[in-house]
């Protein structure tokens, strides 16, 4: 065994403890939550039991980390969240934030003349959803609502109602959207039938 697997595998053991105890965590609490005895648990801490899988993934779940977390996480994360931008439906959605079912933050790009002549199809879900405008005017259709959004303003809605946003004109539009949990998680979908008032 390498002497750099060797310092791997001690510093888990610390790591461990650590973790427990920012959890607010006993010993015996682990174990009822994974089923590994008490003493294993002791031994794993103190560096005088070496982690195996069959530990550390009850340990991973139990704790609600990547296994990864466990055994070579650094000790100051990068904060920075690398750009990964996707693509929806003709639109760019960069996320903003890493936080798994927690609050979610997401850039969203609309191209110019990406809604034109397409009539809205709004979606409904769990959670909460707020807006907020960098660049360009958004149509928003919510319920029985269709107004637009320009640079600065903001909305705030429960994703319940069913809502759509597009281009209010012809150019490019940009917004910020927060997501509460679930907010991902679309399940319903709903038509709309804009009445005479043309957008924008």
């Amino acid at each position: 065994m390498s002497d750099e697997l060797d310092a791997v595998l001690a510093a888990v053991g610390p790591r461990l403890r650590g973790l427990r105890r920012r959890r607010g965590a006993t010993l015996a609490a682990v174990s009822g939550t994974t089923g590994i005895p008490i003493s294993t648990l002791s031994r794993l801490e103190s560096g005088h039991r070496k982690p195996g899988l069959e530990l550390l993934l009850p340990l991973a779940k139990a704790y609600r980390v990547p296994i990864d977390e466990l055994v070579g996480a650094p000790a100051e994360p990068d904060p920075r969240v690398p750009p990964r931008p996707m693509t929806r439906n003709g639109m760019t959605v960069i996320p903003l934030t890493r936080n798994p079912g927690g609050l979610q933050a997401f850039k969203h790009i609309v191209p110019a003349g990406l809604t034109d002549g397409r009539e809205p199809e709004p979606r409904s879900h769990e959670g909460y959803h707020w807006l907020y405008v960098l660049n360009g005017r958004l149509r928003v259709v919510l319920g029985d609502q269709d107004f637009i959004l320009r640079d600065g303003e903001a909305a705030e809605f429960d994703t319940h109602l069913p809502h759509w946003f597009g281009n209010a004109d012809q150019r490019a539009v940009e917004f910020i959207s927060i997501l509460g949990p679930q907010g991902e998680r679309v399940h319903i979908r709903a038509r709309y039938r804009p009445g005479e008032r043309p957008p924008g």
